[in-house]
């Protein structure tokens, strides 16, 4: 019995985790005019879409677009793989797309803008090295075909900009949660402590060996020996009269 008791807490308790993971909606871009694309945690911004005439920006130009966004990271495989398989829906041909990096002289080594080392790299043959760009004017882009990263010069000029922006998860319960889905979330536990309760009920019922329900004897009204005896006794004497 114990240990039936233990199996249903513990499908309970697993129910209830799995239930708080799934009362979280998915991630929400930022609500603007601008069209933001998710992927994985985060939504993409490509600012230059098809035209005849492709634009150019600074790096600094780039950061304004963005409108307190930051400017692309790239921190693993799958999101470099992301912008190359992506871009090619936004732009004609191949752009060199700006990169959220600076180039940190006191550590000698990149870092993101916002001063986090930088993790996964995917440099052009020959690496991050260039000796013709001053230190303190080394930019980065990305190859929109190749998914390379190149070093260029913060002066320069280039045509891709990408915007990033963390999603935001909308928890049930919150202003922004669905009605809809809160209510079925908790149909979904009324539904399942139910079943557990049955469950329990029947293993109870199966190891105990007792019927599920209750069977019922029909037994007469208590007598004593003495009351029938008299009723006998005034029976015989009703014949004697008669």
């Amino acid at each position: 019995m114990a240990s039936r008791v233990g199996n249903i807490l513990s499908l309970v308790s697993f129910i209830s985790i799995l239930l708080r993971y799934c009362a979280q909606a998915n991630g929400v871009c930022p609500a603007d005019v601008r069209t933001w694309v998710p992927f994985g945690q985060s939504c993409y911004h490509f600012v230059h879409g098809e035209e005849d005439v492709a634009k150019s920006y600074t790096i600094e130009k780039a950061k304004d677009m963005c409108q307190g966004f930051a400017l692309l990271t790239v921190r693993s495989a799958a999101v470099n793989d992301f912008i190359v398989q992506y871009s090619p829906k936004v732009w004609k041909g191949t752009v060199n797309i700006w990169l959220g990096l600076y180039y940190d002289s006191d550590d000698d080594q990149f870092k993101w803008n916002a001063d986090s080392i930088v993790s996964y790299k995917n440099w052009v043959e020959g690496g991050s090295a260039d000796w013709d760009i001053p230190v303190m004017e080394k930019c980065v882009v990305l190859h929109s075909t190749t998914g390379k990263w190149e070093n260029i010069s913060c002066f320069d000029s280039e045509n891709g900009v990408v915007c990033e922006a963390a999603q935001k998860t909308v928890v049930i319960g919150s202003k922004n949660g669905s009605p809809l889905l809160s209510a079925l979330v908790i149909l979904s536990v009324i539904a399942i402590l139910g079943i557990s309760a049955v469950v329990w009920f029947f293993n109870q019922s199966s190891s105990s060996g007792s019927p599920l329900l209750p069977s019922f004897e029909y037994h007469p009204p208590f007598r004593s020996s003495s009351a029938d005896q008299t009723c006998l006794v005034e029976a015989e004497e009703l014949e004697e009269t008669s």
